[in-house]
């Protein structure tokens, strides 16, 4: 990255105004975290222009401010239009300076857009009113981003405008394409949401009571889940001649061989592998976690893809993105795409294509191979032996024995 600050448009900015101390670090944190060289010019010159701007307002970078960071910002926006990485540069931007000690770290506050801000409030009083998990956090947040953007698309947030019909609307329009399970998910996000709006006064109208239900009885269905060799031919899909395919490649085969769930992959780190006794951590839902033995061909595809490919960084997550910033994923829609293209790319047609697809294939093929429902139910770590159940509906050989004759059958 040295060579950008050969370039001349860059150079009076860094030199002469007051980031041009942080600069350097700035762009070797870049260079960190996978940036290409294109991405890195467009960030720099951002912290070009917002340097000659602090420059020209005779502030320096211990005068910083959350409210001087917003004056530049709407300066920006008049002369150049908004950016949509706006926010995440000028984030990476105070924690270098917290880092380097050059800012007080009580003395600056990056503002949100009103979208954001919405978002990150609603998320504080899931989190410190209810008390809910992360994964819960992020799986509302996830659908109330769906809902503002369908109803506001690039425009501000106009909440008390919102009405019955923008509700069922966007549910019309987002529940045909999810699983019962997910569907259901979403109302009760949206439930949550508009409970929140009202008792905050952004809203008048007690929204939440027009979310229709979505029925989804739990044991009304088949679990869906891929047929004998259709688990090799989705695994051989992954070209492991390449630093993705590897990582994908590993990430199925938990998936596929210990029956892992989403999240599960998206929270390991590091230090949950136990090589030297062929075990692994997993941190599963209510916080409760468990030791697993790790096979043989799972242990080689993850050690080959941490020897081979995952990239130097600070986090301690096994499986980083392969896109800048190198970090973990951000939340379990992440597993569940590389299922989906894995699956595309098989030439498997599958109503069902999110991870969940191999937990059920995983206990399907355990109750053909002879294992109890009690054993399933402890590989699978469920908290309830009657969630295991739902696996009885698929073993043919014990319904067999259950089965009553047929009227006029032997004929």
């Amino acid at each position: 990255m040295t060579k950008l600050y050969a370039n001349s448009d860059l150079s009076q900015g860094m030199d002469n105004g007051p980031l041009g101390c942080i600069i350097p670090a700035y762009a070797a944190l870049l260079s960190e975290q996978g940036y290409t060289e294109h991405s890195a010019y467009q960030q720099l010159r951002f912290l070009n222009d917002m340097s000659q701007w602090l420059h020209q307002q005779r502030i320096q970078v211990v005068d910083l401010s959350g409210q001087t960071i917003h004056r530049y910002i709407q300066s920006r926006h008049q002369r150049f239009g908004p950016r949509r990485d706006e926010a995440a540069i000028l984030r990476r931007l105070v924690q270098l300076l917290h880092a380097h000690c050059l800012l007080p770290v009580e003395a600056t506050r990056i503002p949100d857009n009103p979208r954001q801000q919405i978002e990150n409030d609603y998320d504080c009083y899931l989190s410190e009113e209810r008390g809910l998990s992360v994964s819960t956090r992020v799986n509302y947040r996830l659908f109330i981003q769906r809902f503002l953007s369908f109803q506001y698309g690039d425009n501000s947030a106009c909440l008390a405008d919102l009405k019955a019909e923008n509700v069922i609307r966007f549910i019309q329009n987002q529940a045909g394409r999810l699983s019962p399970k997910r569907a259901a998910l979403m109302v009760t996000a949206l439930r949550s949401f508009f409970r929140y709006l009202h008792y905050r006064g952004d809203i008048t109208k007690d929204l939440a009571a027009c979310v229709p239900t979505i029925p989804n009885w739990q044991f009304s269905t088949l679990p869906k889940f891929l047929q004998p060799g259709q688990v090799q031919q989705v695994l051989s899909q992954c070209d492991r001649s390449t630093a993705q395919g590897r990582r994908d490649y590993a990430i199925l085969l938990l998936l596929a061989r210990l029956g892992l769930r989403a999240c599960e992959i998206v929270s390991m780190t590091l230090d949950d592998i136990h090589w030297q006794v062929g075990e692994i951590s997993i941190q599963g839902k209510g916080n409760r976690s468990a030791l697993l033995p790790l096979p043989p061909d799972v242990g080689q595809a993850v050690a080959d893809y941490l020897e081979k490919d995952r990239p130097t960084c600070s986090t301690r997550s096994v499986f980083i993105r392969m896109k800048a910033p190198r970090r973990g994923f951000a939340n379990s829609e992440a597993i569940s795409t590389i299922v989906a293209r894995t699956l595309k790319k098989a030439g498997i047609d599958s109503p069902h294509t999110g991870a969940h697809l191999f937990r059920h294939t995983f206990a399907t093929e355990m109750l053909r191979g002879g294992a109890t429902l009690a054993e399933i139910a402890l590989l699978l770590r469920h908290s309830s032996i009657n969630t295991t159940t739902l696996y009885a509906k698929v073993d043919l050989t014990a319904l067999q024995t259950l089965a009553q004759p047929w009227p006029g059958g032997a004929k």
